[in-house]
């Protein structure tokens, strides 16, 4: 490739040359931060002129008039919000690049203390506070002012507030834990610390796994076994009927934060829970949400939980080796203003480097999630009432004022799940992929 300055012709080699190896790095993840950004407004652009078409045959009437334009102005809200939240996000990263502001909060680490593992935990506690406290105007607006104004919220300040603080203490204390246990191997083996760093968070991934709906969520929410009744016979039939054993029914409090609904199932093998919003149980009928918990029922019975944790674990032990070849040449802090290779450095680096690495790795586990919720459908279709399972996605996309002709392009980097057109026809047409 040539470029001609000043009626000379100069090769893209030439202009290279010159840069320190440091610099190029620099420089590499300054481009792949706004490429990142770039790719992301097309995509928003696309699906924001996308979003005005008239919905299919099928979706047509799902919103009145009135509603459909309320969904309208939430999109369009939301959509410049992102945009404002992900140009703010980028100028304070490019800022920290060009003022060397993580090897300043690496300086404030080592005037504290020697240690590589404290250092470490300083220097992310740091960047992950300020980060997080830079974000509080953020959320509060988003919570505040456009949820409240379109009906969603139902937090108040204390909980914002309490949930802020049990948030921090949380992060503190479990990815305190967990980092200083990477460090710690980091330190002591060096060349294999990433199979022992490696292990030890897929163990630990699995703990939580079992036992977050036990630990985790009574910090933040009440969770009432479902009292006995129409729904709670229907769902134990349906169980009985699939060779399901249930052993818990959760209601939790979701309305105490937002009027949105869901559900979900927590949990491995003798541990497994479902649980339920009270919103969810008040927006549907009994059937529809046995048809929902027939669609989870699905992932489980085709094992799509007991893969995705596979291929988390796969992942994370690819990123862990990937990690453990960076960490070892300075030239990666260097690039962000350190002048030797320090470990929580040299992870800051990686992480800005493998951006292309993880939108891929992202649009591939994106297809394949996509793929499973057709199985998930067809399951649900083949043991429960379709009928039911298609109006409880329309009830919660109307509830939600979800977007109902997301661009396809947006679908594909985005969504984890096919567009509710695309399911409902697929289970229309009986062509759900199992």
């Amino acid at each position: 490739m040539h470029l001609f300055l000043n009626g000379e012709c100069i090769s893209l080699c030439d202009l290279l040359q010159p840069l320190d190896m440091e610099t190029l790095v620099f420089y590499i993840i300054i481009v792949l931060l706004l490429a990142d950004y770039a790719l992301e407004r097309v995509l928003e652009g696309l699906n924001s002129r996308w979003r005005g078409h008239v919905p299919p045959g099928e979706l047509q009437g799902l919103y009145d008039p009135e509603k459909y334009r309320k969904q309208q102005r939430y999109q369009r809200v939301n959509t410049r919000f992102g945009f404002v939240t992900s140009t703010f996000s980028l100028v304070v990263v490019l800022g920290l690049l060009h003022f060397e502001g993580f090897a300043w909060m690496h300086q404030f680490a080592a005037q504290i203390s020697t240690n590589g593992i404290l250092q470490a935990l300083i220097f992310f506690g740091l960047l992950l506070l300020a980060q997080d406290v830079i974000g509080i105007p953020f959320d509060l607006y988003h919570t505040f002012v456009i949820e409240q104004r379109f009906g969603f919220n139902t937090m108040n300040a204390r909980t914002f507030v309490t949930d802020k603080f049990k948030g921090w203490v949380l992060g503190a204390l479990i990815g305190g834990v967990v980092l200083a246990a990477i460090a710690w191997f980091y330190y002591q083996t060096r060349e294999m610390f990433w199979i022992y760093a490696w292990l030890s968070l897929t163990a630990f991934s699995i703990f939580f796994t079992l036992f977050y709906s036990n630990l985790i969520v009574p910090l933040f929410n009440k969770q009432t076994r479902l009292a006995d009744g129409e729904l709670k016979r229907a769902i134990e039939a349906f169980a009985t009927k699939v060779s399901f054993p249930i052993r818990d029914i959760y209601v939790l409090d979701g309305s105490k934060r937002s009027t949105k609904a869901n559900a979900y199932f927590t949990g491995l093998g003798a541990k497994k829970r479902i649980v339920l919003f009270d919103t969810l149980v008040e927006d549907l009928t009994p059937q529809e949400v046995v048809a929902v918990l027939a669609h989870e029922i699905g992932h489980f019975k085709k094992k799509h939980t007991l893969q995705a944790l596979m291929l988390s674990v796969v992942q994370s032990g690819i990123v862990f080796f990937l990690l453990s070849l960076f960490l070892e040449y300075a030239v990666f802090s260097r690039a962000l203003g350190v002048e030797q290779a320090v470990f929580h450095v040299g992870l800051v680096a990686f992480a800005l480097l493998y951006r292309p690495v993880s939108l891929l790795s992202g649009v591939l586990m994106h297809m394949w999630s996509r793929r499973n919720e057709y199985a998930a459908d067809a399951f649900a279709m083949r043991y429960h009432d379709a009928e039911d399972l298609i109006n409880a996605l329309k009830k919660l996309s109307v509830n939600h004022l979800s977007n109902l002709t997301p661009h396809p392009a947006y679908v594909f980097f985005h969504y984890s799940h096919p567009s509710l057109y695309q399911r409902i026809h697929a289970m229309r047409a009986g062509n759900t992929g199992e």
